[in-house]
């Protein structure tokens, strides 16, 4: 089984944006350039064999969606966010840590305010 979310998006290039360039994303399936075509606002991306599907379309998800999104390690990941250009000030809403529950994460927010918590098991 796969679960491929839908993410809301306002602006189908700045979603493209965060999601390739800052999380390393890889497109699958592109927007239609054609602006009349239905598929002008809606994008398919994967990374590490999860799938996500970005769209402006109505009826697809709604914004402020949270995504939990399991990882081997986030220490990596987060340094590797911060290189690609992830802004500190405005789009990480929790800078890793350790959580009382056993989990060390951090959070950012999409340009659409929808919140990806990324973590792993504290291993003891």
């Amino acid at each position: 089984m796969a679960i491929e979310p839908f993410i809301k998006c306002s602006d189908i290039k700045a979603s493209l944006h965060f999601y390739t360039e800052i999380l390393d994303f890889a497109v699958v399936q592109a927007p239609d350039p054609d602006p009349n075509s239905f598929l002008s606002t809606y994008a398919f991306l994967m990374r590490d064999g999860s799938g996500v599907h970005l769209s402006e379309h109505s009826g697809d998800g709604v914004f402020g969606s949270v995504f939990f999104i399991r990882v081997d390690d986030i220490d990596p990941l987060y340094s590797q966010f911060i290189e690609n250009g992830l802004d500190v000030n405005t789009a990480v809403r929790i800078k890793p840590v350790d959580q009382t529950w056993g989990v060390k994460e951090f959070g950012v927010s999409d340009p659409d305010g929808n919140k990806l918590t990324f973590g792993h098991t504290i291993k003891s």
